[in-house]
């Protein structure tokens, strides 16, 4: 048996009839002259939502241990990437040697954390991060695939969403891959840590997968609330807002992986002065994405062009949903102080770490009300 729907201007109307081909019973949901919509009687729209919600969750938890990671310089405790065999940690005195002598090879070890005195159980500490940041890795990836197919078997997939979850299973698939070929930059005793460029492309993946996860679930609840309604569309204001916010994440995530945090302790100023003195010697454009200094203070005053594009969305989205305008308001507002305060603690471990945190809440926030723009009749 099939749900059939279509647009009416004027409200839904459900409309039984008997299949000419075998009398089975159809269900017409009218919505006004749009093309018919097939989905099977056995689609659980409101489970499937609840269940990306789960995943969602825990990509945002994976985020911040992976704010955790970078904090504490644990990202290239772990030289090797074993899909499988690397969920299990060293058990063994000798396993544990066997990993540190792996650490040891690289530029890190030999000329920030060796020279400082690491020991075995420094070392232990930061393994500890990096294991539990790729353990949440294949968690989740189990916690989408697994029930993914179980819902394709049943048939709890409604029409037009099985193309959309194989993408975030994708998107999930690509992250562990970003995430290693991240590592592996550092992986040299020529260089002492990761480029920022691939740690960018790996958190920017991880929070366009979770406003994915998002999107789907605020579709699919909405499909469960009324039969036969369409997914939302982004665009005008909220793609704008968007694609602002997609810079200041990018500049975040630079300023990560260069350390620029520890550029300034001040604010507004920096260095006593509003542009700080950097190195242009190589060209703007290089400074832009090299310069510590340069990029601190561009993520700093980018953060208030963020601030107005979220503001306007807030303002489109509270006549029609005004808890998505609130979380809006939030979220940005909270992120504002915590970036603040990150500067004044000189990068403190857990304001830091609670500042990636609203960074992924914000982007749930912008997802909602961009949704609640984008909802079709």
């Amino acid at each position: 048996m099939y749900h059939s729907a279509s647009a009416n201007r004027q409200r839904p109307c459900d409309l039984r009839n008997a299949d000419a081909s075998g009398g089975s019973m159809v269900s017409r949901t009218n919505f006004g002259g749009g093309t018919a919509v097939l989905t099977p009687a056995t689609a659980r729209p409101a489970a499937l939502a609840r269940w990306l919600w789960v995943v969602a969750w825990m990509v945002v938890a994976m985020i911040v241990v992976g704010g955790i990671t970078r904090l504490t310089e644990s990202g290239l405790s772990i030289t090797e990437w074993k899909p499988v065999t690397g969920a299990i940690p060293p058990l063994t005195d000798a396993q544990w040697q066997a990993e540190f002598e792996g650490y040891r090879q690289i530029g890190e070890y030999q000329q920030i954390t060796g020279p400082a005195g690491m020991t075995l159980a420094d070392y232990k500490f930061i393994y500890f991060w990096e294991w539990t940041h790729r353990l949440l890795g294949r968690l989740i990836g189990l916690a989408f695939a697994v029930p993914l197919a179980w819902y394709w078997i049943r048939g709890a997939i409604p029409s037009g969403y099985k193309p959309r979850l194989l993408a975030l299973l994708a998107l999930g698939g690509l992250q562990g891959v970003f995430g290693w070929f991240m590592v592996r930059s550092g992986l040299s005793s020529e260089v002492t840590d990761v480029s920022h460029f691939w740690l960018s492309i790996h958190l920017l993946t991880a929070l366009f997968t979770l406003a994915g996860l998002a999107w789907t679930a605020f579709d699919l609840r909405r499909l469960a609330q009324i039969p036969g309604a369409r997914p939302a569309r982004l665009g005008g204001v909220a793609l704008v807002a968007a694609l602002i916010l997609f810079v200041q994440l990018l500049l975040g995530a630079w300023v990560a992986g260069l350390n620029a945090g520890l550029a300034s302790d001040t604010w507004p100023l920096m260095q006593g002065r509003l542009v700080p003195e950097f190195d242009s010697s190589q060209g703007l454009f290089w400074a832009m994405t090299h310069d510590p200094f340069l990029i601190h203070f561009l993520h700093r005053w980018w953060a208030w062009v963020a601030v107005a594009a979220l503001i306007v969305l807030a303002r489109k989205v509270r006549p029609l949903e005004r808890r998505a305008a609130i979380a809006i308001h939030a979220a940005f507002g909270t992120q504002i102080i915590l970036g603040i305060m990150t500067v004044w603690t000189g990068v403190s471990l857990w304001v830091a770490t609670a500042h990636q945190l609203v960074g992924a809440l914000l982007v749930i926030a912008l997802t909602w009300g961009a949704h609640v723009l984008g909802r079709r009749p």
